[in-house]
C-alpha cells in the first residue's frame, strides 16, 4: 500500500529524467514523437477541466446545505477561508512581480502571444463576462468565469428545493463529481508519458537552458508557501484566538506529515480533526462542520501556487500584464482554488482554468509540470494547516475557550 501510494510521483520523476535523457541523448529526431504525447496528455487535461470545475462546485455548495449550513457559523467560516486565501494570493503576486522568475526564459514554445484577453476588459465588461447569456455556450467556449457563477447560483437554488427534490440532485451531482474525479484521475496517471513528452521536446529544442529559470520559479513558489505557513497563518492564529502557534503546531504534526505525503487534505481529514479537538481544545461541533468544508474550498497553497504559476508564464510569453489582468489572475484563483478538488495534482487542473480566464494558452502547462509534483506536496500541506487554523479561530469567534 505504502508503495502505491508513491508510485504516481516516481513514475512523474522517471519521466522527467527519461526525458532529459532522451532529448540530450537522441535530440531532434525524437522531438515529434514527443510532441505528440505532450498535446495528448494537455488535450486530455483539456477535457476533463469544465467539467470537473462544475461538478466540483456544485456538489461543494450542496454539501454545505444551503440556508441551513450559510448561517452564522457558516458565514463566519467562509469569512476566513476568503481572507486567508486573498493573502496567500498576494503574498504570490508579490513575490512573482518582485523576482520576474519567467522574464527571458526560452523554452521553445510553439504558439506566440503578444497579448492576451484580460488585457483588453475593464471592470465593467468583466461583470457582464461573468453573467453567461448561455451557460452551455459559456461551456463549449470554455468561458471559465461565466461556468463558475452559473455553477454557484444554479447550487443555491437546488437548495432552495423541496427536501426529496434537494436530495437527488445532491446525489447526482456527487455521483457526477465522484466520476469525474475518477475520470481526472486517470488524467493525472497519464502525468508521466506528458512529462516525457513535455522534457524530451524541450531539451531537444532548447537543451538545458529553461531549467535554470524553472528552479527559479520553484523557488519563488515555495517561499510564498513558506511565508504563508510560518508567519502569515501563526500570525493570524495568534492574533484571533491568544493560542501558542507552536502547541497548535505540534498538535497538527501527525495531519501535515500525512497531507505532505499523499498530497490530499480528504486522506489527513481524520488527523485534522483530532488535532483541533484534543490539542487545540475546538468542539466537535466546530471542528465536523468547518474542517470538511475546508477540505473542499480552503486552497491557501493551491491558489498561491496557481497565482504565481500563470503569471510565471506570462513572463515566458513576454507579455507584461496590467494591474487589471492580475486582478482576474486574483479572482480567479481564489473561485478555482474554492472549486478545486482535494486529491493528488488538482491545483495543476485548475491552473488550466485560470490560463484560460485570462487567455493564455494551454501548452504551457507542460513548463511547469516537472516540478508541479513536489510543489504539490508543499501547497497541500499549507492547504491543511490553514484549514486547522480556520476551525481554531471560527471556534474562538463562536466564544468557545480553550484549555
Amino acid at each position: 500500500m505504502a508503495r502505491h501510494r508513491y508510485l504516481l510521483t516516481e513514475l512523474i520523476f522517471a519521466g522527467f529524467f527519461l526525458g532529459i535523457l532522451a532529448g540530450w541523448l537522441i535530440g531532434e529526431p525524437l522531438a515529434p514523437l514527443a510532441g505528440y504525447l505532450a498535446q495528448i496528455f494537455l488535450r486530455l487535461l483539456n477535457m476533463a477541466v469544465l467539467p470537473l470545475i462544475v461538478t466540483s462546485i456544485v456538489s461543494a455548495v450542496l454539501s454545505i446545505g444551503g440556508g441551513r449550513g450559510l448561517g452564522r457559523i457558516g458565514l463566519k467560516t467562509f469569512v476566513y477561508y476568503i481572507g486567508s486565501s486573498l493573502i496567500a494570493i498576494c503574498t504570490g503576486l508579490l513575490l512573482v512581480n518582485l523576482f520576474q522568475p519567467g522574464a527571458g526564459l526560452e523554452v521553445g514554445l510553439e504558439k506566440e502571444v503578444s497579448r492576451v484577453a484580460a488585457q483588453n476588459q475593464n471592470l465593467f465588461d468583466l461583470l457582464l463576462e461573468i453573467i453567461p447569456k448561455n451557460p452551455f455556450q459559456a461551456l463549449a467556449r470554455g468561458d471559465v468565469l461565466p461556468v463558475i457563477f452559473f455553477s454557484i447560483l444554479f447550487a443555491y437554488f437546488v437548495t432552495r428545493l423541496k427536501k426529496r427534490q434537494a436530495d437527488l440532485m445532491t446525489r447526482f451531482f456527487q455521483a457526477a463529481f465522484d466520476t469525474m474525479l475518477r475520470l481526472t484521475l486517470f488524467v493525472v496517471w497519464s502525468a508521466p508519458l506528458g512529462v516525457f513528452g513535455i522534457v524530451t521536446e524541450l531539451v531537444a529544442r532548447t537543451g538545458f537552458s529553461g531549467f535554470q529559470s524553472l528552479g527559479f520559479y520553484f523557488i519563488t513558489v515555495l517561499a510564498g508557501l513558506m511565508i504563508h505557513f510560518f508567519i502569515t497563518l501563526p500570525l493570524l492564529l495568534y492574533s484571533f484566538t491568544s493560542l501558542n502557534p507552536l502547541r497548535h503546531l505540534r498538535g497538527m504534526l501527525p495531519s501535515l506529515v500525512t497531507a505532505f505525503s499523499t498530497c490530499s487534505t480528504m486522506v489527513a481529514l481524520p488527523l485534522t480533526i483530532k488535532g483541533v479537538t484534543r490539542t487545540s481544545g475546538v468542539s466537535e461541533k466546530i471542528a465536523h462542520f468547518t474542517l470538511p468544508i475546508g477540505a473542499t474550498v480552503n486552497m491557501d497553497g493551491t491558489a498561491l501556487y496557481e497565482c504565481v504559476a500563470v503569471i510565471f508564464i506570462a513572463q515566458v510569453y513576454g507579455i507584461k500584464l496590467t494591474l487589471f489582468s492580475q486582478v482576474i489572475v486574483v479572482i480567479t484563483a481564489l473561485m478555482a482554488s474554492i472549486g478545486a478538488a482535494s486529491v493528488p495534482m488538482t491545483g495543476l487542473v485548475m491552473m488550466s482554468i485560470i490560463l484560460k480566464a485570462v487567455g493564455l494558452p494551454l501548452e504551457a502547462v507542460g513548463i511547469i509540470l516537472a516540478v508541479d509534483r513536489i510543489l504539490d506536496m508543499f501547497r497541500t500541506m499549507v492547504n491543511v494547516y490553514s484549514d486547522s487554523c480556520g476551525s481554531v479561530i471560527v471556534a474562538r469567534w463562536e466564544g468557545e475557550r480553550f484549555r
